[in-house]
Formats: structure tokens, sequence, C-alpha cells
């Protein structure tokens, strides 16, 4: 496993449409380990393979309830709303409001292959969907409202 370095804003790759991914083999579970281990080094909730480089449809999150890895992932539903600040590993010092669904249904597939559905609520949801949008070229700061420079800690 290796930490990867993450692509920052300006870098062409965040803002093209990522590919479906068409094998699933031992290639995608390395990647899947390396993106996993880059995640926690860079202390994130959430890392889209378009971040690191790779043009394909997969997005890992890590959140309270669990760690997460979907591939070709399709949001099948969204309902409620929540506003509220969100970062990026690839905005870094930048803090912006954005506007996401409260709750996500969302159907991939993990990395044996196996087709799976899931029903997100609050921050997972807003992780799902920030992650998702970086896989259509889409960074959070373009919808963001009241982007503002992270305040450093003391």
């Amino acid at each position: 496993m290796a930490v990867l370095p993450i692509l920052q804003e300006g870098n062409e790759i965040l803002r093209k449409k990522s590919v479906k991914v068409e094998k699933i083999d031992l290639n995608l579970s390395n990647l899947l380990d390396d993106m996993k281990e880059t995640l926690t080094a860079a202390k994130g909730a959430g890392l889209a393979a378009p971040q690191i480089g790779k043009n394909i449809r997969v997005f890992i999150v890590d959140v309270e309830d669990g760690y997460y890895e979907f591939i070709n992932p399709v949001i099948l539903g969204t309902s409620g709303s929540q506003y509220g600040a969100e970062g990026c590993l690839s905005v870094k010092g930048k803090w912006g409001d954005v506007k996401r669904p409260r709750k996500v249904t969302v159907e991939a597939y993990d990395r044996y292959g196996k087709k799976f559905k899931t029903v997100a609520k609050d921050f997972f949801a807003k992780a799902i969907m920030h992650e998702y949008d970086h896989l259509d070229g889409i960074l959070y700061i373009d919808k963001a409202d009241n982007i503002r420079d992270e305040v450093e800690k003391k």
C-alpha cells in the first residue's frame, strides 16, 4: 500500500467526467487499498479516484459508522436537504457552505464485484454526494456559498 499524491484545484483531471470501471480485479483492489491509506494519512472523510489522477468512477468514504468503497456508483434517489460547511482534500485551506440531500440511496459494486445498495443519511449522505460530484468533474466550490479561508488551529 502507498500514500498517493492528491491532485489540487487547477488540475484538469479534476474537471473531467470519469469513465465506468470495466474490470474489477486485483489492480483495482490494490488501488482501493492505496486510496484508503491516502485518505487516512490526509485525515479526510472521502476520496475519489480523480483526486489521485485516476479517471474512473470509484470513491471511498470513511464515516463514523464505517468505511465504504463505491465502484460505478449510481444515485437511485435523494430526499430532504441539509446545508453546511464542506472542505475538500483537493481544495486546500478553503471551506464553503453547500446544500446537499439529507438522504441518498446509492447502488454500486464492491471490490469483489458484488452489487450493493445503501441508504445514507446526514453526514454520510453529504460525503457520498461530495465524492460522487468528483466523478462528474464537479468540485464543491462550484456549488458553495460563502467560500472562506480555513482558520488555522492553535
